[in-house]
């Protein structure tokens, strides 16, 4: 009879994690939901539209309607599991060459820091622009002057939800998400 009694409560903690698996699980769903779209996209190779669907995606988290109304206080509060969950679609589909855990690992090495991000360091931004071909001959390139291939330069993307009209100033908010959320 005890020994009835053990198995059946073991069996109540099996069932128990599993329930807890599943509710975890199905919390997920409308973020799977969300990142459908962005995956296939990145899938087959589509960066431009990718880069596109990438903006749909922040923006349908921030609860804005537009690229221009996400402000540095929405960034500062973006949920890193977010944000991890498009690097993870971006690095994954590029063989490692795109996503925001690129952009900030190679911002980092040009000197950037969460101190340069405070202090709002435009000439680090620059370097990385260098690097990453968002500039060329001192000046931004426009989005669609961008090459939207495997050949475009390594953290070239993605590129159009850096171009805020909040200018480097959210730059620097992103970078300091970025850096924040282990990316």
């Amino acid at each position: 009879m005890a020994e009835d009694y053990v198995q059946l409560q073991n069996r109540i903690v099996e069932l128990e994690a599993k329930v807890a698996y599943l509710e975890t699980t199905l919390l997920l769903m409308p973020d799977v939901y969300r990142f459908q779209r962005l995956q296939k996209l990145l899938a087959a190779g589509d960066f431009r539209e990718a880069d596109q669907e990438t903006i749909r995606v922040m923006l349908s988290i921030t609860g804005t309607e537009s690229l221009e109304t996400i402000t540095p206080n929405d960034v500062r509060a973006f949920p890193c599991n977010q944000l991890q969950a498009i690097d993870k679609l971006w690095t994954t589909y590029s063989q490692g060459k795109f996503g925001f855990s690129v952009q900030a690992h190679m911002y980092q090495e040009v000197g950037g820091s969460i101190d340069t991000t405070i202090a709002q360091d435009n000439s680090v931004i620059e370097k990385l622009g260098l690097l990453n071909g968002w500039r060329l001959n001192n000046k931004w390139q426009k989005c669609d002057e961008l090459d939207y291939t495997l050949n475009a330069p390594k953290g070239c993307h993605p590129s159009r939800w850096w171009n805020s009209p909040f200018g480097s100033k959210m730059t620097n908010y992103f970078f300091n998400r970025l850096i924040t959320c282990s990316l």
